[in-house]
Formats: C-alpha cells, structure tokens, sequence
C-alpha cells in the first residue's frame, strides 16, 4: 500500500532529521518502508521544519497546540496515501519496527498498535508517570468498554479507509485513545505488536512537565468517558427509534 508517515513536531530539531532520514531510507529489497513523510511544525522556535524539510520531508505548520492538532494539520496533505503511519518525532521509536505493523495492515488488519514491552524499553525511556498514566488508561478503556489494550504506543498503522470513519476530531493529548476507542466503537481489526522504545532526545513537553503530565492525563479520561457517554447515548437512540 503507498504509505505515508505523519510526524508531529514541536522543537525536536536535534533529532528530527535522523527521524526523517531513517523512515526514507528502510527499504526492504525494492520496497521502502513509506513513500512520503510528512512533518507538522506545531509552533516550533528552533528550525524544526527547516531541518526536517532539509532531511526530505513535506512540511507543514499548525500553529495551535496539540498533537492531536498537528496530525489532523498533516492529515490534510497525505494525497493518495492508502496507509499512515504516526511517528513520534523524538527519536524513541525505531524506523524498522514499523515493518510489522504495517505487514499487518496488508495482511487484512485494519489498525496496528505498537506495544512498548518493557523489556523492549530501554533504560530511563519511560518516566514513572508515563508507565502509570498509561497503565491507568487502559484498565480505564477496560472497564468501558471491555476490551484490554496493552498500551496506547506512539508508534500505530492505520488504513486510510478505516481512519475516515473515525472521524478524529480530538486536538489534543486525547488523540490517541480516541482512535483506539473508536476503531473498538467501529469494529476495526485491531492488532498490538511489540515495538522498541528508544530514550527521547531533549525533553519531553508532556512527561517532562507537571502541566504536561496532568494535561495528558486530564485529555485520556476526557476523551474516554466522552466517548463511553456518546457510545450510551447513541445506542439509546437506536433502542427508542427501534420501539
């Protein structure tokens, strides 16, 4: 499938490039690992779009803040992209770990989820709040909506197909569980496969700041219960249109 990978980037100069360059550059025999990459600037002050349009990439700048902002701005641009792929753009995940994910997606899956064993993670690379936060969150979905993810990765393939019926809208740190709640609340085929976890270069804006932990945290359960909310009330409606 021609594969495009999104890269949200907010002041990740020191690394984007390597980022960039390693998703261009993994082929596997005559097949590359994506055909374009797009990076969404998010209001960097650094040179992050510089150095990532200099490494090859398609670059694009949303000035509101949020990661779920930044993908949607990117989102705009994939063309005729039959698959996307969501990269972080801090160097803690592997270029070639996105092989299996998106081998997954032309054997039929339709969203691919990259699980961050910890024996995968390497030293340092997850902060304690980033390992409960995320812990909480899926016990969270669990309880929801019945269905146990292992971890809400920053690494995931999606069929373009399946990603318009999601309908994302979220623009900020909520953007991850809601694709993953409603790829359940819409029957996707969902797989998780094991993915490295590499320590991020500079600081992270969420697990490396109190505001950005709590904002993360507040925008999980948010969009959860959100979702659960209108999952009853839309099943609500179809009971009183049934009747």
């Amino acid at each position: 499938m021609r594969t495009v990978a999104v890269i949200p980037a907010r002041d990740e100069a020191q690394v984007i490039g390597r980022v960039v360059g390693d998703l261009l550059s993994a082929r596997r025999g005559r097949r590359a690992l994506v055909d374009r990459v797009i990076v969404c600037d998010n209001g960097s002050v650094d040179g992050t779009g510089a150095v990532a349009a200099a490494a090859g990439a398609l670059v694009v700048r949303e000035e509101r803040r949020g990661y779920g902002a930044a993908c949607l701005r990117a989102l705009r641009e994939i063309g005729d992209a039959e698959a996307v792929l969501f990269v972080d753009g801090d160097g803690s995940v592997r270029a070639e770990d996105a092989w299996a994910l998106l081998l997954a997606l032309d054997q039929g899956v339709d969203l691919a989820l990259g699980q961050r064993p910890l024996e995968w993670v390497e030293p340092g690379a997850m902060t304690p709040p980033q390992v409960a936060g995320t812990r909480f969150a899926v016990m969270l979905i669990r309880c929801l909506f019945g269905y146990r993810f292992a971890d809400l990765g920053p690494l995931r393939a999606i069929r373009r197909a399946s990603l318009e019926r999601l309908h994302m809208a979220d623009a900020a740190y909520g953007w991850t569980v809601e694709m993953q709640v409603k790829a359940l609340l819409h029957d996707l085929r969902i797989v998780e496969l094991p993915v490295h976890t590499d320590r991020r270069v500079g600081l992270s804006k969420i697990s490396g700041t109190w505001r950005g932990v709590i904002g993360a945290g507040c925008g999980i359960i948010g969009m959860t219960l959100k979702l659960r909310i209108g999952a009853w009330v839309d099943a609500l409606r179809r009971r009183s249109l049934a009747a």
